[in-house]
C-alpha cells in the first residue's frame, strides 16, 4: 500500500482529532494522551508522511525490524518496542529503544536488569497484562500481576513507568481496560498503554495515557 503525503497527514490529523474529542468527552486534555504511531511493517512510503507531519512517537513490534528502518532516522524520534521480546534481545532493545512495553517474565526482566546495567542505558519500561487471559497471547495474567510487579522492582530494581494490555478480539474492551487500570493504581502506577485503531477512544475514557494507533493511520496492512 501506498500513502501519499496528503492522505497521511490528514490521517494524522483525523486520529489526533479523535483523541481530543475523546480526551475532552472524558473531562481530559488531549495533551494526557500520547499517540503511538504504529509502523510496524509498513513501508516507508507510507511511514514518511506521519514523521512528515509532525509525529515523533512510532511503535515497532520486531528488534530487527525496526532497526533497519529507523537506524539512520533515530534523532528527534521515540522509538516503543510494543511487541514480545526475546531474552537474547535484550541487548538491542535496551540500546535502540526508548520504551520496551512488553515485559511480561522473570526470565526477561533479568536480561534487561542485566543489560541496563552494563550499558548504563534504561528504557523506560512497561508491564504487558494480560488481561483476557489468552494463551496464545504473552503477558502476566491478572492474579499474578502485583506479585510479577513487585518481584520486578524489588528483585531485579526496574522502575516499571506503565502497564500495557491488548484486550482479546470480540470482547467489549471497556472491563480490560477498567481491569488494567485498576492494577495499576494499587501498583502505584499511572501509565496506562491501552487502546487501538478500533477502540482508543473508549480506552481513553479509561484513563489510556497513551494509545497504539497503525490502520487508523496507515490504512489496514496487505499482509
Amino acid at each position: 500500500m501506498t500513502v501519499s503525503p496528503t492522505s497521511g497527514a490528514q490521517a494524522l490529523t483525523d486520529v489526533l482529532d479523535r483523541i481530543a474529542r475523546a480526551a475532552k468527552a472524558a473531562g481530559r486534555q488531549a495533551s494526557d494522551v500520547t499517540l503511538v504511531a504504529v509502523s510496524k511493517q509498513q513501508p516507508w512510503d507510507a511511514v514518511a508522511p506521519i514523521l512528515a507531519g509532525g509525529q515523533r512517537v512510532f511503535g515497532e513490534n520486531r528488534v530487527q525490524e525496526a532497526m533497519e528502518r529507523w537506524g539512520e532516522r533515530r534523532a528527534g524520534v521515540e522509538l516503543r518496542l510494543i511487541g514480545p521480546l526475546q531474552s537474547n534481545k535484550a541487548k538491542e532493545a535496551v540500546a535502540f529503544f526508548d520504551v520496551i512495553e512488553s515485559l511480561d517474565r522473570e526470565k526477561l526482566a533479568v536480561a534487561l536488569a542485566s543489560e541496563i546495567q552494563r550499558q548504563g542505558r534504561a528504557p523506560r519500561l512497561y508491564a504487558q497484562i494480560n488481561t483476557g487471559e489468552e494463551p496464545q497471547k504473552a503477558g502476566v495474567v491478572p492474579a499474578q500481576a502485583d506479585s510479577f510487579l513487585a518481584a520486578v522492582r524489588g528483585t531485579h530494581g526496574l522502575e516499571i513507568e506503565g502497564l500495557m494490555c491488548i484486550p482479546p478480539v470480540g470482547e467489549p474492551p471497556g472491563p480490560h481496560f477498567a481491569l488494567l487500570g485498576k492494577i495499576a493504581a494499587r501498583n502505584g502506577i499511572s501509565r496506562l498503554s491501552m487502546g487501538m485503531s478500533d477502540d482508543f477512544e473508549t480506552a481513553i475514557a479509561f484513563g489510556a495515557t497513551s494509545v497504539r494507533v497503525g490502520s487508523a493511520l496507515f490504512g489496514a496492512r496487505t499482509k
